[in-house]
Formats: C-alpha cells, structure tokens, sequence
C-alpha cells in the first residue's frame, strides 16, 4: 500500500463535519490575518529590533494553533492525530535562543504550512457545509468526503513525522493481525461446534439406524425397512447440513463465477428489496472476494432483523488498490460499533486483511456502511 494510506481514517460524521467546516472558518480567518500581520510586521521592523517579539510571539501563536488543529480535527474529523513531540531546549535558555530551536524544528513550519493552507480550504467548505444543512444528499455523500479529504490534509501536515507513522503502522498492523487471529479462531469453533452438533449427530445416527437394521435383517424385514428409512433421511440430512457448512466457509458460487453472482445470490434470499451493482474488474484476490462477501451478507441479515428498512442498497467497485463496499438501508438509523456486536464482527473481519469499516447511521436514517478492503498487502 501506499504511503498515503498508512493511517488511514473513516469518513467523518455528515454533522460533525458541518459543524467543523461552520466553526473553523472564523478561527482560520481569525489565525491568517495575525500569522500574516505578524510576519510582515515582524520582518519589516527586525532591523531596529521590534521585529523579533514579534516573529517570536507569532512563531509561538503558529504552534498553539497547529497543537489545537490536532485536537480539533482529531475530535470532529475522527483523524489520528496524536500530540506532536517538538524540539525541546534547555531550561533558561534566552528568548533568541529559544526562538531558534523552534525554528529548526521540523514541526513548525509544518504547522505553518498547515495552518496557511487551511484558510483557502476553510472559505470553499464553509459554503459547501452551508449548502449541506439544506441540501440531504450532500450532507450525506459529499460533506463527508470533503471532510475526509481534509482529515488526510491535517494527517500529512498535523501528523507524526515518516518514522513514528511506521511505528503506528505497525501497531496498526499487529492489532489487526491479533484481531484477524481472534476472528479465525471464533470461526473455526463455529465450525466445529456445527460439525459436532449437526453431520456429526445424523451421521451416528445413520450409523446406529443401519446398525440396528443389520440385527433384524433376517428376522424382522419391515423393521429393516423402516430404519433403512430412517437412515437414508438422516444422511440427507447430514449431506444438506454438510453443504450449508461447506458454503458457509466459502461459497462455489463466488468461486465460480465471482462477487456480482454471489452478492445477487445473497440478495434474492434477503426479505426486502435489495440493489446490487458491482464492478471490480479486474477480478480481486480471493481473501478480498471473501470478506466482501460475508461483510454483506451479515450486513443484509442485520438490515432486516433489526432496521426496519423496507429497501437496501450494495454497490460494489474497485480503485486501484482497494475493492470498496458500501451497503446503505432506508431504516431508522443508529447503528454505531460496540464491542461485541455485530458491527464490531464486521470490523474484526475486515481487519483480517487490513480493511476498514466505516459506519455513518444518523437517527432517523439512512444508514451506510462502508468498507475499504485493500487488494495488496
């Protein structure tokens, strides 16, 4: 994957991006005009001195700002953004010292760069997030892209420099590895548990039945009949759950004939009206096909137990590196991940191949869910 995916973040919420993009804009007008005047000030009396508390208080004003932006944005955009580590200096060291060092430090002029480029941005969203109060289908699809777009401004400026986001890389990797094996595991007890308690259960009945019709074989023939039976519906009762089992682990029909077949296979079983359109060519690697497909068949499945919707959506497509799934429900909304349900399931599952769900379920509706799944490792 690409550097520009290494801490990679969901969408934000359609409100909180609104707010974020409503409320920034006075601050950004606010941090342009003093960063700006402080600066030409500064320059232009450094010569008889003045200017140098000036560039200093304007050079502190910079990193307080850029220290807010992270927690800002980390709050309403959901960006990791982590408290920077800066330069330090030495206790009792001069102000022009100090000043120096700070300018030496990487990370304020990239909070300058930041918070320059945040102004421009802030009079074009504040107008796209006034549009959104009124205009739904925006609030919904492209405020929160735009907020995205932003939150991956903010992580390349804002964020951890390259080496601590390849520290945070791999924590990112191990703890979805962790969750992938725990998500295995659960699997294969399932597995078990079905194969224990199902085939199992009629194969030893079919075994006993044609047991017991062997001792009576000669003596009572209608009994013999009757168990032979018995048996015979109990194998195709082990055969039937066998293939459920089977199909549960990986489906022929996705081997065979790939996710468009597959997903509409799911929704012609689903109780409720359900669109699908998919469009991943060229075909995705099998562990990719895999997920998407069990993420919307448990995702269908939770739709009609619990939203209320009386219609779904699944729209399926591929970028160059990610196969994206996007399930969306007319219900009454306030799906959100907990620990231990089904949507954190879906998460877990995703995890497995470093994928990631994004939930966006206001009360009232519509839902979507949405998962990023890449296709290389």
């Amino acid at each position: 994957m690409t550097e520009a995916r290494e801490l990679d973040h969901p969408r934000p919420h359609p409100a909180r991006t609104i707010l974020y993009m409503i409320v920034s804009f006075f601050f950004r007008i606010l941090q342009f005009v003093l960063i700006v005047t402080g600066i030409a000030v500064g320059v232009s009396t450094a010569v008889i001195w003045i200017g140098f508390p000036i560039l200093l208080a304007t050079t502190s004003f910079v990193r307080w700002s850029g220290d807010r932006e992270r927690g800002w944005a980390g709050q309403m955009l959901r960006v990791p953004l982590p408290p920077v580590q800066r330069r330090p200096y030495e206790e009792g060291q001069p102000l022009l010292r100090r000043w120096m060092v700070r300018l030496s430090d990487a990370t304020t002029w990239r909070d300058l760069a930041y918070l320059m480029a945040a102004f421009p941005l802030a009079c074009l969203e504040v107008g796209i997030a006034l549009a959104s109060i009124v205009l739904l289908p925006m609030a919904i699809w492209v405020t929160p892209w735009l907020g995205w777009l932003h939150g991956e401004l903010a992580l390349a400026l804002l964020g951890p420099d390259r080496t601590k986001r390849l520290e945070q890389k791999a924590e990112r990797l191990q703890a979805s590895r962790a969750r992938g094996v725990d998500a295995a595991e659960a699997e294969r007890r399932r597995i078990e548990r079905d194969l224990h308690d199902g085939a199992q259960q009629r194969l030893v009945a079919v075994a006993m039945s044609l047991g017991r019709a062997k001792s009576k074989f000669d003596q009572d023939p209608e009994s013999v009949r009757e168990l032979i039976d018995e048996a015979h519906a109990d194998a195709k009762l082990a055969v039937s759950e066998l293939r459920d089992l089977a199909r549960g682990i990986y489906p022929a029909v996705l081997g065979d004939r790939g996710l468009d077949a597959a997903l509409s296979a799911q929704a012609a079983k689903s109780p409720i009206p359900v669109d699908v359109r998919v469009d991943v060519e060229p075909r995705p690697p099998a562990a990719v096909e895999t997920t998407a497909y069990f993420i919307v068949g448990e995702t269908l499945t939770n739709i009609a137990k619990h939203s209320g919707a009386s219609e779904a959506g699944v729209k399926v497509w591929r970028t160059d590196d990610h196969v994206v799934v996007e399930i969306t429900d007319n219900g009454h909304g306030g799906a959100e991940v907990r620990p231990g349900g089904g949507l954190a399931g879906l998460a877990d599952r995703a995890a497995t191949i470093d994928g990631v769900i994004t939930v966006v379920s206001p009360v009232g509706g519509p839902t979507v869910i949405r998962a990023d799944l890449p296709c290389q490792w």
